[in-house]
This record gives structure tokens, sequence and C-alpha cells, in this order.
């Protein structure tokens, strides 16, 4: 029998549990078809926040994804280029609490047919060894996480605007701590690249990376800058969710998502708006970057660039109040901001002796 989920208005109050169980459903049913890797990524990316944040689920929040864990076998035996997101799926259906071994199965069978051994990502294959250890299937790659640890200890990689190096330094301590459950060993340098990485994302204003990056922080033990998650606490309250909204397009559900996220972990009020059902769209504040504005005047600074307090006086000159707020803010937030500058500058030019 379907689940009959009502609508709340925006002065009704809805419980966690019921707002994840109309966000389930939205995703499940109202947004996407099954065929659509945008639908495998949308629903493993919800299912594995609720697993590793130990959602307290009410009963038949998860039938929604009864048929396409009932198809998983059939689903991945064609898919098996997204055999990542239908394990991902699989397996933490069941560890929320839904019965059968359609996870264990599909391990082997992935294990079998070499599915990771095609990848050419040490990222890629971190991802498919955690999710196949979690059915006990082991997965061995010498010096995987040697060279793991070694690309996250280069701080200036990450001083620099690149967000694939970024998402790619967050999933890697995601992965080697195994979603917060042990000790990921990060070299201090790790440390640094995570507090670089997230002072460009709070230059950027961008939430879903520096929720990422706060999210990371703390599965090393590391406790973000207060400002940072200052910041995304009152990002959080602004997100609109439109009832039968979504047209197929990308919208911010992500960064919904991970910030969100944050938030339990970092034991905030979260899912704080009313969560209509039916096909969801998510909007978030847009604007707010300083990264572009920073950067002109960086590269404007010439050979003084490589100075903070030169290139700081040029930088005010050329900044609204609020964006000053912003660079302020970013300076104060974090002990390794002088460091961080040094990479951010790239004084020097390609060629000098």
């Amino acid at each position: 029998m379907p689940q009959i989920i009502p609508f709340f208005s925006s002065a009704s109050k809805q419980s966690r549990a019921c707002a994840l169980q109309a966000l389930i459903a939205s995703f499940a049913l109202h947004r996407r078809t099954q065929e659509d890797v945008f639908w495998l990524k949308e629903n493993a990316e919800l299912l594995n926040i609720l697993e590793c944040t130990g959602a307290d689920l009410p009963g038949g929040a998860l039938e929604p994804l009864l048929p396409f864990y009932e198809g998983a076998a059939r689903h991945i035996s064609f898919f098996r280029q997204y055999y990542r997101f239908i394990l991902s799926i699989c397996l933490d259906l069941e560890d929320l609490g839904m019965p059968g071994q359609t996870g264990s199965r599909i391990a082997e069978w992935v294990a079998q047919q070499g599915l990771a051994q095609a990848e050419l990502s040490d990222l890629q294959r971190a991802e498919a060894r955690r999710l196949l250890a979690r059915r006990g299937v082991l997965l061995r790659d010498e010096g995987l996480d040697d060279r793991l640890r070694s690309f996250i200890s280069r701080p200036q990689t990450f001083a620099v605007p690149n967000k694939k190096a970024a998402y790619e330094l967050t999933h890697i301590v995601f992965y080697l701590s195994e979603y917060g459950r042990r000790d990921p060993a990060l070299p201090e340098a790790a440390e640094a690249s995570l507090e670089f990485a997230g002072l460009v994302a709070f230059l950027d204003q961008n939430a879903d990376l520096l929720a990422e990056i706060c999210i990371a922080l703390r599965f090393a033990g590391v406790l973000p800058p207060a400002e940072w998650e200052a910041w995304l606490d009152r990002q959080v309250s602004a997100y609109m969710l439109a009832k039968d909204e979504f047209y197929g397009l990308h919208d911010a559900y992500h960064e919904y998502f991970v910030v969100n996220w944050l938030m339990l972990l970092s034991g905030r009020k979260a899912f704080r708006q009313p969560v209509p059902l039916g096909g969801l769209h998510v909007s978030a504040l847009q604007g707010g970057s300083i990264l572009r504005s920073l950067s002109e005047a960086v590269f404007d600074a010439g050979s003084a660039r490589a100075s903070w307090s030169a290139v700081k006086a040029q930088a005010e000159t050329l900044l609204s109040d609020e964006e000053n707020v912003v660079l302020a803010a970013a300076e104060r937030s974090c002990a390794r901001f002088a460091g961080f500058f040094e990479g951010f500058a790239r004084a020097g030019s390609a060629g000098a002796a």
C-alpha cells in the first residue's frame, strides 16, 4: 500500500522523521526515473547521509525504494558502469533496516566481475574498496592509502581555486575515516590542505564545498573554524523547497544535503524547512563570492603580491563593505591564513631562475 505523506505548510511543524520520509519519497519517486544516472546519484547521496548519521526513520519510510532494491541485481548487470551507486544504495537500504541480502550478493558479484579493476582513479578505487568491505569482500590495492595521503598532503594544491581537487580531498578523508567511524590518521599537511581548501570555499561563499570540508575536518578530529560553521548555520535556514517545481534541471539539492549533514554532525538543528511531497525543487541563496575580486587584486599587484599586507590594502579598496566583512572573517578564521595566502598569491613567474 502506498504511503500517504501529508503536505506540511510553512506554518506547521514537521518532525525530522517526517521530513526525512518526505525527502526519501520525493527523490525516489518524483524527480527522475531510475534509469537516469542522476536518480542513482541523488538517492545514493541521500541514503549515505542517512546511514552514516544513524537516522531514525519511521516505519515504511524506505518503501518507495523497495522496487529498486528488488530489481537491483538486474539493474547492475546492465548498468555496471554505475556499480558504485547501485551497490551503495543497496547497502545503505539494508543498514537502515530494509530486510534482504542483496547487498552481499552484489558485492560478491562486483568482485567476481573485477569492476573495481576497471577504475583509473585512486579515489574511485578507494570508494569501491570501502563499499565492498562493508560486506566483508576485500579489495587489495597495495599502496592505495599511501597515494591518497600523498595527494592530500600537498597544501599548495588547495590554496588556489580548484573545485575538482577540493572535492577529491574531502572524499578521500570520507573514505579513509569510513565516514567518521575511525581515525583517518591524516598528516598535519593534510589538515592544512583541508583548511586551505576551506578558505578558498569561504572566500567563494560556496556552501556546498565548505560544508564538505567542515565534515571532513570533523571526521579527522579537527574542529572547523567557528566563522565557517556559523555562516553555514545561517545558510541552512534560507533554503526554499518548492512543491512540484522540479523539471529535470539541476538544483541546489546537493548543497541542501551536505549542509544539513553538517548541522547533524555539529549538533545544530537540521532540516528546518517543511518538506512537501512531490517533485521537490531546492533553491539556495546565491552570490556573495569575493574570490574573483580578490584574485584580480592579487594578480594586479604584480611582484608585490607575495606580501599579504600590500595586497590586503589594495583588495580592501576594491571590495564593498559587505565583501570586506567576508575577507576579514576569512583572515580571522584560520591561523594558517598567512601560509594559505603564500600559495594563493602564486608569486614569481614560470621559468624564472
